[in-house]
């Protein structure tokens, strides 16, 4: 991990990897809540098919251009700042769209959202203007 401390850790892609493939985010950065990966695709490769059997997954495209294929015969593209949530069963497939390497993060999780449980500690505030 490049940074860390009480309760937080921080890196980058680069420090998980080169080249094509996975980048096991949870596990440079000590996440245990819920699944996540950053997957570099090259230009003109795709995935197979998959699914899970309980696990939801949401996709993110951080750089280049996806195209997701999915098992009813849907597809969507995406370019950077784009974003997919997919239910656990429902088959999708990922295609590289674009000319150079497309970045994704896929983050998954199962039982659903836990709420709105954040809270400011004494004396914070929740939103202030820094630059004057």
């Amino acid at each position: 991990m490049s940074d860390q401390g009480q309760g937080w850790a921080a890196t980058h892609l680069d420090e998980m990897g080169e080249g094509p493939g996975f980048r096991k985010v949870r596990k440079a950065v000590g996440v245990e809540a819920f699944g996540v990966n950053a997957i570099v695709l090259p230009a003109g490769f795709e995935t197979g098919f998959h699914f899970h059997d309980v696990q939801d997954e949401l996709y993110f495209v951080h750089a280049g251009r996806i195209e997701m294929t999915f098992g009813d015969g849907g597809s969507v593209e995406l370019g950077p700042g784009g974003c997919a949530h997919v239910a656990a069963a429902a088959h999708r497939k990922v295609r590289n769209a674009g000319d150079g390497d497309a970045v994704y993060l896929v983050v998954g999780g199962k039982d659903g959202y836990v709420g709105r449980d954040g809270r400011e500690p004494e004396g914070e505030e929740k939103v202030r203007r820094i630059d004057g």
